[in-house]
């Protein structure tokens, strides 16, 4: 073969190399990041957070389906369910889980994983949830925010005694299924009632059923206002909450604006 013949063999070679290394490039580029997202209830019942949770993204330059892809896991109300479904985001070795809607998804979370980032919002502590070791020195591979409602107890409470000054009786709603939570919401009520010249009965709530029952009983009680404590399943559940607020006339307390705009107005 000439020398000449070499050589255009040689540059048709490198000219077709040329064509070929952007695809080869492109193949071998990684595939968009994938966030799992576990949550405790349902799509529905978090559907406005939802949209919040992707408009932050957005702000952060990912949006879903063009360079980041989500995976959803959602306990549909059934919090045993959370340990599997963290468990299978680990299987699927997302980037980051993002878990969200309250202490329950952020613990499963936790005992999944101690190497994939998490990103949690709690309504407390996350010190005292065991979440990080401190505020300041988070330590592990969790981060996140304290929204505070569980720690405001004796503010809401006050709230409640300027709406309705005349008020002496206040029945506080706890979760019974959520211990700490209820056991630290009723020691924060009753501490700052006393101050607040009020009488606490606490009603106990933890189902649908419950719930109707509980308020049912508020109402022969005859208790002049309704302290809500801040709980999951109470944000869950709060279309009927504050129907049955309204059907039985009592003033009451909530967590959260989501309860009122839930209801009949």
């Amino acid at each position: 073969m000439t020398a000449k013949m070499k050589r255009r063999d040689f540059i048709t070679l490198l000219g077709g190399a040329a064509v070929a290394w952007p695809l080869a490039a492109r193949a071998q580029q990684p595939a968009m990041p994938v966030i799992g997202f576990l949550n405790v209830v349902s799509p529905e019942m978090f559907a406005g957070r939802l949209q919040g949770f992707h408009r932050g993204l957005k702000d952060a330059g990912y949006v879903e389906g063009e360079n980041v892809a989500i995976v959803y896991r959602w306990a549909e109300n059934q919090a045993d369910r959370l340990p599997e479904l963290a468990a299978d985001l680990v299987r699927r070795q997302v980037a980051v889980i993002a878990a969200t809607g309250g202490p329950a998804s952020a613990l499963a979370a936790k005992l999944a994983t101690t190497t994939i980032p998490i990103v949690f919002g709690v309504p407390e502590d996350p010190v005292n949830l065991g979440l990080v070791a401190s505020l300041a020195r988070p330590g592990g591979n969790l981060t996140g925010i304290n929204f505070f409602t569980g720690e405001l107890g004796a503010k809401q409470l006050g709230l409640l005694r300027e709406l309705v000054p005349s008020a002496t009786r206040i029945a506080v709603l706890v979760n019974p299924a959520n211990v700490q939570a209820a056991a630290r919401a009723v020691a924060e009520v009753e501490a700052a009632a006393p101050t607040m010249g009020l009488q606490i009965q606490v009603f106990n709530a933890s189902t649908g059923r419950e719930i109707n029952g509980a308020l049912a009983a508020v109402a022969r009680e005859r208790a002049d206002a309704l302290f809500i404590s801040g709980d999951p399943y109470f944000t869950i559940r709060r279309v009927q909450l504050a129907n049955l607020a309204a059907r039985y006339a009592i003033p009451a307390s909530f967590v959260a604006r989501d309860f009122p705009q839930a209801g009949v107005g």
